[in-house]
């Protein structure tokens, strides 16, 4: 075959599907930070703490929002 009848594709390169969502449980968040699961339900009813969802009675935190509340206050204790 010469190089002329080479066919190329018009198509786009498939998209990477997007990457699930990963949650943490009140139980799982608490072992991660060392701390009871009575003070994550104190912070949600103080309004503090991570932004948290709750899904049929049951909360759950996206591992995005408890790192990005990491982040924040790694920064405000090196002020």
């Amino acid at each position: 075959m010469s190089r002329n009848n080479i066919h190329h594709s018009n198509a786009a390169p498939a998209a990477r599907p997007p990457q699930p969502v990963r949650h943490l449980t009140q139980i799982e968040l608490a072992r991660r930070w060392r701390i009871s699961p009575r003070t994550l339900e104190r912070w949600r009813w103080l309004g503090q703490g991570p932004r948290y969802l709750k899904i049929g009675g049951r909360v759950v935190y996206r591992l995005e929002d408890v790192e990005a509340f990491e982040e924040e206050k790694r920064q405000e204790a090196s002020r």
